[in-house]
């Protein structure tokens, strides 16, 4: 079973709240966009661009989380 995760972006008196599965941050860039692009809200691109930072932020904590438990696995198989 996959890792769900969110991001979440207030804005004034609206929530926008974008659900994912872990390995699935490609659909949720297309989502981003398509928010961006849609109108009827009030999320625009610079609201996308926010969460697609924070995005890229959770990720390189994520991968630094992995390669910490590959080094200390590492150091003590030897």
């Amino acid at each position: 079973m996959k890792k769900r995760r969110q991001l979440v972006l207030n804005k004034g008196a609206e929530k926008f709240i974008f659900r994912y599965e872990a390995g699935c941050e490609d659909k949720l860039l297309d989502a981003l966009i398509a928010q961006a692009k849609d109108g009827c809200t009030s999320f625009d691109w610079f609201d996308a661009a926010v969460l697609s930072f924070k995005l890229t932020q959770s990720l390189i904590g994520q991968a630094d989380e992995l390669l910490c438990e590959n080094a200390d696995a590492q150091i003590h198989a030897n």
